[in-house]
């Protein structure tokens, strides 16, 4: 510990109010004081709240292109050409358990009437992580896919057969940069597979550690399909110790007597399905159903194709409509929640199987009268 000096001992202003930069002691205390207090105001404004917002996303047109890409790859069959559009719709999530809502960001969209601020747990658990969503998306857009194959041959007339696929590979997983999703698996170590128990029971009926081997097809650059081996090391499952396993989710995957890709990447969850469906109809026939003009939807679809109701609609009718949408095909569902949301300009109408979509497409064009929401709602 220092002592004071003799100058500061007899400082003759050392009573005195300590007036430097114009402020008094007390000044500064108080000046300091408001600024932490803002600093910390201003954080909080900034860090994450547990809301999830739920924004207009892009749209995508199935029948046209996306990164050089065509979204839905036909080959092995006759095609016709097609113009116009016929866009899926998207919704932007933030916050949650990805996380990157700030209060500030929740506080702005109560001013965006397109915009919807819920609290987390209505949408999601507690134990739910970042991660578990992004694998049941993607879990679910394979599926959307795989019965948009199945609604739309049905429309048509035209077989299908199964295959076993990833549906989700996670991340950081004895899979991760081996499998890929929507990779078929039709052997495991010399067996074929049928069904997606075959290969939990090929991988957990070894010890942890053991090296299996799945045969695979795959598209390759061309689109065109190959077979190869892929070798896999399995680990302990992080949730089941004593159990095997390589980070995978499978199901079944409907697949046509000739090849089709669907190509759009980081883009999950089930509600694609409608217009894929309708997208594969439009390049398989020879009536195009856009005819130029644009139309826009969203929807679930079951392999017999029946619609079923979807997340974010209010989000999805104005993202359709920023995009240029004329027409909005949507389930039936959601008449109540859509009234009073339909931007100018857009035509919405309810619809409950493919075959109505399509119908409505046609009725549309050729000025007829449309199906409607029921007066009540």
């Amino acid at each position: 510990m220092s002592l004071p000096t003799e100058e500061s001992a007899t400082d003759p202003h050392a009573d005195q109010p300590d007036t430097r930069f114009g402020f008094t002691a007390r000044g500064r205390v108080l000046v300091v004081s408001a600024g932490s207090v803002l600093l910390l105001v201003g954080l909080a404004f900034l860090l994450p709240v547990p809301f999830v917002k739920l924004a207009p996303g892009p749209v995508f047109n199935v029948i046209g292109a996306q990164d050089g890409r065509d979204v839905i790859e036909i080959s092995g069959t006759q095609t016709y050409p097609t113009t116009g559009e016929l866009d899926m719709t998207t919704v932007w999530e933030s916050g949650g358990p990805r996380g990157g809502l700030s209060f500030i960001d929740a506080l702005a969209s109560w001013f965006d009437s397109a915009d919807a601020v819920v609290p987390r747990e209505l949408i999601y658990p507690d134990d739910v992580s970042g991660e578990d969503v992004s694998k049941r998306q993607a879990m679910l857009f394979s599926t959307s896919e795989s019965d948009a194959i199945s609604a739309a041959m049905s429309y048509l007339e035209r077989p299908v057969t199964k295959e076993t696929v990833v549906t989700a590979v996670f991340t950081d997983s004895p899979a991760d940069g081996k499998l890929q999703p929507r990779d078929a698996i039709v052997g495991i170590d010399g067996e074929k597979v049928t069904s997606g128990q075959d290969v939990v029971d090929a991988v957990r009926s070894q010890p942890i550690g053991t090296s299996i081997a799945f045969e695979v097809r795959r598209s390759g650059q061309d689109g065109a399909k190959e077979t190869s081996t892929v070798t896999v090391v399995s680990e302990a499952n992080p949730e089941k110790p004593d159990t095997p396993y390589v980070g995978i989710t499978v199901g079944p995957y409907s697949v046509p007597d000739f090849s089709i890709d669907f190509t759009l990447k980081d883009v999950g969850g089930p509600s694609a399905g409608l217009m894929f469906a309708t997208g594969i109809v439009d390049k398989l026939t020879r009536d195009d159903l856009a005819q130029g003009r644009h139309i826009a939807g969203t929807g679930t679809i079951d392999p017999e194709g029946t619609i079923g109701p979807i997340g974010g609609i209010r989000q999805k009718l104005a993202g359709a409509r920023n995009a240029g949408a004329e027409l909005f095909l949507m389930p039936k569902q959601h008449c109540k929640e859509a009234s009073g949301h339909i931007p100018d300009g857009l035509t919405v109408v309810p619809v409950s199987t493919l075959t109505e979509a399509i119908d409505t497409i046609g009725a549309w064009h050729e000025g007829k009268t449309l199906g409607a929401c029921p007066a009540n709602t």
